[in-house]
């Protein structure tokens, strides 16, 4: 019999007011549903946010080299448990344990991070126009965050928000994504154990009612949502009207370049990482290859051998390399996507099927796939797939790469390979993206540094490093007139 979960609403563990629950099952093996978890709605976001509320006075009140402890142990609580915090996160969601494992250490590591930071969350003092006058800026908290993920970084994402958003004094209500509760639960739990006070955190289950009720909620001062591009679009209407501080990371066709001097054996590893890790299934994933045409057709075949001998499987077990798709839906896309690449004229040179036998018939395994004499303007280069397929675009020069790389309407990630330094340097400022790798694959990010992308993929907000406490806080400007009488600011005091 599957377990049962409740949401944390103010110091307490509840169900939905509703009572209603929806189960979560393992993608490899459906069979194996995780739990039952609260089918939240507008009911249960409003009693959150009103703990959320009432626990902000108290909370942002806190000395923040206080609130930077209680993170530090946050990463020590994180730190002991990443092995089983991993496995769950693997039987929930699909990836591999090593990956997972990464997940929780990107955790651990922002913990940390956003503990550091809680002694230097500056302001500036700047001279006066006047006279006996000091002037200064001083940060403050927005309130009440409300902070939604995707599931395929189930702790990681959650962290990059939540941390910065506590160590700067802001109280949040927590809604993971449907396809990862478990993780989500898991995560709320060490927040608790290392000392997160009631109200500070908040945990609400559920779908899109959920979503939705959490965005449009008057006493939500901001929103931080991790997703597609369509449901950001649709939060940034609802947020815009509300006058609400919004931050999007959203979708991305990420290219990686490589030029003819490239070293192909350390460009192969990079695609394979990029492209099949995660099964596809992250914003930063490697879906267009960009290749000179000098060195095309020795570089296809190094990845068609490499990604045929990937071994697919439940990521808890060792010898596994990739996991399934996260749902049925996520298959039907992907099977749409290869019929659609077929269709445009691409040649499907390996891959494009549901992979079955040796214990994968349960779960919503994909084989890694590549296309080839794949243009720029095809769908299957334009739009975001979400799962293991590579569509390879030949070129013949620096200039034509940059320019089809830049063609999307999406501005994530990037990679360039190759040897010549000149031509690395240009590229950091010629493709248009958040984040350019110079010899590494699109995926991959460091706790202490901004995360974001360009043109579709955000709204110009950046998670992660020193930049992502601008998000949490508004400044304040302060000025102290110790001169003894009325000096007016902006009045022209100077005699003619």
């Amino acid at each position: 019999m599957a377990d049962t979960f409740q949401n944390y609403i103010g110091g307490t563990w509840q169900p939905a007011a509703s009572e209603a629950t929806f189960a979560n099952v393992n993608p490899a093996r459906t069979s194996d549903v995780i739990g039952h978890f609260p089918q939240s709605s507008a009911q249960d976001v409003d009693a959150a946010a009103t703990a959320a509320r009432e626990a902000f006075a108290s909370w942002s009140r806190t000395p923040a080299p206080q609130r930077g402890e209680i993170l530090r142990h946050l990463g020590d609580v994180l730190t002991e448990r990443k092995a089983d915090l991993a496995r769950a996160m693997t039987r929930e969601m699909g990836k591999p344990f090593f990956e997972t494992k990464g997940d929780v250490q990107e955790a651990i590591d922002t913990a940390y991070y956003a503990a550091s930071e809680t002694r230097r969350l500056f302001g500036h003092t700047v001279p006066s126009e006047l006279p006996s006058k000091f002037n200064m800026s001083i940060r403050r908290p927005v309130g009440v965050v409300g902070v939604i993920t995707a599931w395929n970084f189930p702790v990681a994402v959650p962290t990059w928000k939540m941390f910065p958003a506590l160590a700067a004094g802001n109280t949040v209500v927590f809604k993971p994504s449907e396809d990862a509760p478990h993780s989500g639960m898991l995560l709320v739990q060490a927040m608790l154990d290392a000392g997160i006070p009631p109200g500070v955190i908040n945990l609400v289950q559920g779908a899109g009612e959920a979503g939705q009720a959490l965005v449009e909620h008057p006493q939500v001062n901001a929103i931080t949502f991790t997703g597609s591009t369509e449901t950001g679009s649709k939060i940034g209407e609802v947020c815009g009207r509300m006058h609400k501080r919004l931050s999007l990371e959203m979708g991305g066709k990420n290219p990686m370049i490589v030029m003819e001097d490239a070293d192909l054996d350390l460009a192969l590893d990079g695609i394979v990482w990029g492209a099949y890790g995660t099964t596809g299934q992250r914003c930063t994933a490697t879906s267009r290859l960009i290749i000179h045409e000098d060195v095309h057709d020795e570089f296809v075949g190094m990845i068609q051998a490499e990604a045929e001998a990937l071994t697919l499987g439940y990521g808890n077990d060792d010898d596994t390399e990739m996991g399934p798709l996260i749902n049925q839906a996520a298959l039907d896309k992907v099977t749409n996507y290869i019929q659609i690449g077929q269709d445009e004229g691409a040649t499907l040179l390996f891959g494009g099927q549901r992979a079955t036998g040796d214990g994968l018939d349960e779960g919503f395994f994909f084989q890694p796939t590549l296309f080839t004499d794949v243009t720029p303007e095809m769908r299957i280069a334009q739009e975001e797939i979400f799962g293991p397929v590579l569509s390879v675009i030949k070129v013949s020069s620096y200039e034509d790469a940059v320019e089809i790389a830049n063609s999307t309407k999406y501005g994530l990630s990037s990679a360039i390979y190759t040897q010549n330094v000149a031509r690395a340097f240009q590229a950091m400022h010629d493709i248009e993206a958040g984040i350019t790798y110079v010899n590494g694959p699109t995926i991959g990010a460091e706790a202490h540094m901004p995360f974001g992308g360009v043109k579709e993929t955000g709204n110009g907000h950046r998670e992660g490093g020193w930049e992502v406490f601008d998000f949490y806080t508004e400044t304040k400007t302060v000025y102290v007139d110790y001169s003894g009488q009325l000096q007016k600011a902006q009045i022209d005091n100077v005699e003619d």
